[in-house]
This record gives C-alpha cells, structure tokens and sequence, in this order.
C-alpha cells in the first residue's frame, strides 16, 4: 500500500513538469469584437465574464490551470473553444463564418449547453440569468440581421 501511495505521489509529481503553453496571443484591437462591433455594455459583459475565457485570446487562467491533469483538461477546452470562434479575431471570419457562428452561439446560450457547467462552478459570474441569455440571443438575432458585424 505504501509503495503505491509512493508511486502515485511521484507520477503526480512527474505530471507536473509536462509544460502547457497558457500564452496568449496578442489581441489586436481592430480585430477583437468587443471594439469593432461595440455591443451594449451588457452584452460585452457577459461576453467577457461568461465567453472569453476559452472564445478569445484573453484568457484569465485561475490557479489551478497551472495543476496537471486539471491543466490539460482547461487547455483542451480554450483550444476547442477557440477553433469555434476566437472573438479576438472577429474581423477575420468572412461573412458565411460569421453567420454560421451566430447560428451556433444562439443555439447553445439558449440551450444552456454554454457556459459549460463544469465552468460555473468556479466561474459564478458566468451563470447567466434568463433575463441576461434573453439579451444577450436577442442581440446577437440582431446582429446578424443587420449584417453589421
């Protein structure tokens, strides 16, 4: 028992000397959506509170993103996250990108599928109320209908 309670120990040790790259990309302000498209206050803070930890190159890593294997598990997403849309480079997308996206962010806000509930937890600022995925849906309908993204 003890030499196993040894070896986990000493894996767990190991793990943690496997680098994660948590470097952001510089965010070039001409290309990040909060300054180009200018939303509402409110829909630019639940963007940032509830979006931009894994949608953008602004990503605010707690503490225990810096712990394996929880790191791997939060790279992962913000990876994942940001191959679906990275708000920081907004003005890259064409518009059929940015129409699809759109299609994709009204479906999961108003599905709840995000924020990811395993974020909430640890992020509360990011447990949008219904009155705030409301806003936040019936901006971005408008948005896309406007076609002024």
């Amino acid at each position: 028992m003890k030499k196993k309670l040894l070896w986990i120990v000493g894996i767990f040790i190991l793990i943690q000397l496997i680098p994660i790259d948590r470097t952001n990309k510089p965010v070039d302000r001409k290309q990040n959506f909060v300054d180009i498209v200018k939303p509402p206050k409110e829909v630019s803070q639940i963007l940032i509170n509830a979006c931009y930890d894994c949608h953008s190159n602004e990503v605010k890593y707690p503490k225990y993103a810096y712990v394996a294997p929880i790191s791997w598990s939060i790279k992962h997403h913000v990876n994942e996250g940001r191959e679906r849309v990275n708000f920081s480079v907004w003005s890259t997308y064409n518009t059929d990108q940015k129409n699809h996206i759109i299609d994709d962010i009204l479906e999961t806000v108003e599905s709840k599928e995000m924020p990811l509930k395993g974020y909430l937890p640890m992020h509360p600022e990011a447990n949008l109320t219904e009155a705030q995925r409301k806003t936040f849906n019936d901006y971005f309908k408008n948005l896309q209908k406007s076609g002024n993204f």
